[in-house]
Formats: C-alpha cells, sequence, structure tokens
C-alpha cells in the first residue's frame, strides 16, 4: 500500500517532499506537480500516484505505472541557478535513485545510463523526465522532475521486454515503495543542495561516474544536428532516436529530429557541468551535452 502519510511517517529531510499529494490514480504526476506549481507550490513538492494512465517518458514515449507494483512521482523544484545548469537535474535525480535503491536493497548494484535511466543487472529498472517552466518575462518559474521507478513490477509490454525490469524481477525482493520514495527523497535533498551551491556536478561527479555503465565502453552518437549539415535529407538514414536528456522546455522537448549521423567511441565520464565525455574512434575528444545527442550501446541497451 503506497499513502503519503506512509511515506511521510519514514522521511527525514527538512524540505523535499514536504508537502505530499497522493493520487490513487492520475494522467500524469508531472502534469499534476505542475498545475501545483503555477498556484504556488513550495518547493519539494511532491506528487506520488499508485497509477498513472497517461505518463510521459523521454522522446514522447509513454511511462506504463499500474497499480499496485510501481512508483511514479513527480517534485517541484524551484532552482537558483540559470537555464543552462537544469538538464544537470535530471543527473541529480538520477543518481538519487540509485542511492535510494542501494539503500533498500543492501546489495543492489544500480547503474545510470547517462543521462536518465537507471540500470540494476542489465535492465532500464527508472526513468526520468525534466520539464523546466519559464515565467513570462523570461527567468525560471520552475522545474518539475518526473521519477518512474519500476519495483513490483513482473510482466511488462512486449516492446519493451527486451530493455526493461524491476527490482523484483533484477534482485527477487518485493520492496516498500513508501520507503524507497522516503530514501529517494532523502538522498535528492542532500545531492541537490550540493549541486545548488557549485552550480555543477563537481560535488557528486565521483559518485556518478562510480555508476556510470557507459565508462569505458564503446558508445554511438546519434546526432540530428549533424545530420542537417553533413548531408541532405535524403542522403541520410532516416530514424527517430529523439531527445537524449529528459528534458523539456515549456511543454517541448529540447531536440528531436529524424535525420542522424552516428560516431562511435569510447566513454571516458561526464565534465563538471554533466556532459558526457567521448573519445571518438577518430582519436578526437568530444563533450556531449543531454537534449542534443542519443548516446546509446553498441551492442545493446546499455
Amino acid at each position: 500500500m503506497l499513502s503519503s502519510e506512509l511515506i511521510a511517517g519514514q522521511l527525514h529531510t527538512r524540505w523535499a517532499a514536504c508537502n505530499i499529494v497522493y493520487k490513487d490514480v492520475t494522467g500524469s504526476t508531472n502534469t499534476d506537480a505542475r498545475e501545483l506549481a503555477l498556484s504556488g507550490a513550495l518547493h519539494g513538492t511532491l506528487v506520488v500516484a499508485d497509477k498513472q494512465e497517461s505518463g510521459r517518458g523521454s522522446n514522447g514515449r509513454g511511462w506504463e505505472t499500474p497499480a499496485g507494483t510501481n512508483i511514479a512521482m513527480s517534485l517541484v523544484v524551484r532552482p537558483r541557478v540559470g537555464i543552462v545548469q537544469i538538464p544537470m537535474l535530471t543527473l541529480v535525480m538520477g543518481l538519487s535513485v540509485a542511492e535510494g535503491i542501494e539503500q533498500v536493497i543492501t546489495d543492489a548494484d544500480c547503474g545510470i545510463k547517462w543521462p536518465n535511466d537507471v540500470v540494476l543487472a542489465g535492465r532500464k529498472v527508472c526513468g526520468i523526465l525534466t520539464e523546466l517552466h519559464l515565467k513570462p518575462e523570461g527567468g525560471i518559474a520552475d522545474a518539475v522532475i518526473g521519477v518512474g521507478i519500476n519495483v513490483n513490477m513482473v510482466d511488462f509490454p512486449e516492446e519493451i521486454r527486451g530493455v526493461a525490469g524491476s527490482l523484483l524481477t533484477q534482485t527477487g525482493i518485493r520492496v516498500d515503495r513508501n520507503a524507497l520514495v522516503a530514501r529517494v527523497m532523502e538522498s535528492f535533498e542532500a545531492n541537490y543542495e550540493k549541486f545548488e551551491k557549485t552550480g555543477d556536478m563537481s560535488l557528486l561527479k565521483d559518485r556518478y561516474e562510480a555508476r556510470l555503465v557507459n565508462r569505458d565502453r564503446k558508445v554511438m552518437i546519434l546526432d540530428p544536428r549533424k545530420a542537417a549539415v553533413v548531408a541532405p535529407k535524403e542522403a541520410v538514414e532516416t530514424k527517430f532516436h529523439g531527445n537524449a536528456g529528459g528534458l523539456k522546455i515549456n511543454g517541448q522537448m529540447t531536440s528531436g529530429a529524424e535525420n542522424t549521423v552516428e560516431e562511435t567511441g569510447t566513454c571516458l565520464g561526464i565534465t563538471d557541468s554533466g556532459a558526457l565525455i567521448v573519445k571518438l574512434d577518430t582519436g578526437e575528444k568530444r563533450e556531449v551535452k543531454a537534449g542534443e545527442v542519443s548516446v546509446r550501446g553498441i551492442y545493446g541497451y546499455v
């Protein structure tokens, strides 16, 4: 059973999840959180749903949250950083989710597939979508960080069965969802304060890279921006790879194109600003920013 009371009873934070809005069923917790933010919700307001019917993932895909099994939650934050730093919120939350899972399942060894997936035993168990909302006159109004965690789910739709898993399928352990929400919020509060202090990932970088499943592996960079420059539409293989960073600004994805140019290389880590460092097969080092390109493993999902 999931409830605001059971989460609050296990929570030790000062502002993260200071106000918990629980719903048995909702369309999208990100939409709910945005509406609360517009009406003046406090920094740290958390929306949690037992069942989410119209959840949004990156690349415009849906995120299934059947009742009684998973966590769908969205956190309202009012960042005191610049707009260019906002994509790093996805990385901060990814680290926090991984740490929260490791606290409730002590033998879990979570990884992060840059920039917005948490991985356990080779399967995606969490996706993150950050939505930035700007004031009409400019500047940040708020950001909503949506998190979907597959906790006790065992049956997955055919189209994601080869990629998705849950904490239960990957470890055999059934997890109290209330405890997991509390642990993630506690980790996020501490990590967010470090991020806001420096405006970057410098105080979190070592812990993030320790979980980076792409690190020291061959990756493929799919770059829709270069396709427009390098070749006309008919000369480039047509694929939709969409947004890499799980970031929307005022409801619009920050990137997405049909044409791509593919480059391969080895992932070396991340920069202080959260960009992925890739040494291309040509020998060139490149900093890949979330939201500009898609990065995937050469030999599979990770």
